[in-house]
């Protein structure tokens, strides 16, 4: 056995969930952002049948708003962050070829600087030294949200991401995958190439391909002729079948507007919890048909669809607000 990065289906001990906390990052959406990320904290934590949560707050006066929006037993922690991207953010857990835990800290710049806010350069050690777990630190530029795993070694990314110059520029494909195979365990990577439209973060993955069983990975198709991703969809499908890999087809929610502008809102920014798969979704035409079509790849766990256009306008969707720690 040697080093891993669990799949996300894999038996989780926790999780930590990003609650918003600035409202000045937020601005109008801030309330609604707030409930919508209580209620994932709910369906996830499902009444304590389903996995413990920890929600990372940044100050006294919001942790008081989380506690009265999430159900007992949902931990509400006080950490000063800057935003609630924790999948990005916080710490990354691997299993050692000894069967034990350890997690890997990540440089971290603000999505190349874009979206530079205080508490986010240190939030990923300060979430690790509560753990008491032994923590590496990689001292190179790296998010969470960049890849996805399906637990064999297999990752999937996007060029326009990790081999984006406002993050590692002396780094080429081959040394990043080297770094990822040392930090990670990762022993092959599929490259796709770009994320999608208006992505703040360069595209990360995790709204465009997702791992829903070894070797088989969700993709969006378009459905509408003015789908903004559709050729990206297109390419990403190619690109896994040439890698190899069994692509389960995904219901795009199509061309989305915010204030006249696209927004990458996704289906594939779901987290898969112990009890539940919570799908974000926007009161459009296929949020039902994305419930139906990663029902079959988790059985025994509840598919929860939840409102997720606030968090959205904030850059991200579920899975961006969380990082599980997998169970020992």
């Amino acid at each position: 056995m040697t080093l891993h990065m669990p799949a996300e289906w894999a038996l989780h001990e926790w999780v930590w969930i990003g609650f918003p906390s600035n409202p000045a990052e937020w601005h109008a959406p801030f309330a609604d952002a707030q409930r919508q990320i209580a209620a994932f904290a709910n369906a996830i934590h499902a009444g304590g049948a389903g996995e413990p949560v920890r929600l990372i707050v940044g100050d006294a006066a919001n942790a008081d708003i989380a506690r009265a929006l999430v159900e007992p037993g949902v931990d509400v922690i006080v950490e000063p962050i800057g935003d609630v991207w924790l999948r990005d953010t916080g710490p990354i857990c691997v299993i050692r070829p000894d069967g034990s835990r350890a997690l890997v800290d990540f440089g971290f710049n603000g999505w190349g600087g874009k979206y530079v806010m205080a508490g986010d350069e240190d939030i990923g050690a300060r979430l690790a030294a509560g753990t008491g777990l032994p923590t590496a630190t990689a001292p190179w530029i790296f998010e969470g949200g960049a890849v996805d795993t399906d637990g064999t070694g297999l990752f999937v990314t996007t060029e326009q991401c990790l081999l984006n110059p406002n993050r590692n520029p002396a780094l080429d494909r081959g040394q990043i995958e080297t770094l990822l195979a040392g930090s990670l365990g990762l022993s092959d990577m599929l490259w796709l190439g770009e994320g999608l439209v208006n992505d703040h973060t360069d595209g990360h993955v995790d709204n465009l391909a997702r791992f829903v069983a070894p070797g088989v990975i969700a993709i969006p198709q378009a459905t509408t002729d003015d789908d903004p991703h559709a050729a990206i969809y297109a390419d990403a499908t190619a690109r896994a079948k040439a890698h190899g890999l069994t692509v389960a087809p995904m219901p795009s929610p199509g061309r989305m507007l915010m204030d006249g502008e696209v927004v990458p809102a996704s289906y594939m920014n779901f987290y898969i919890g112990n009890a539940a798969v919570v799908v974000p979704v926007y009161g459009a035409a296929n949020d039902d048909a994305a419930l139906d079509a990663l029902h079959p790849f988790f059985p025994g766990r509840a598919l929860v669809g939840l409102r997720s256009d606030a968090i959205l306008s904030g850059g991200g969707s579920f899975h961006c607000t969380s990082q599980q720690m997998p169970a020992a």
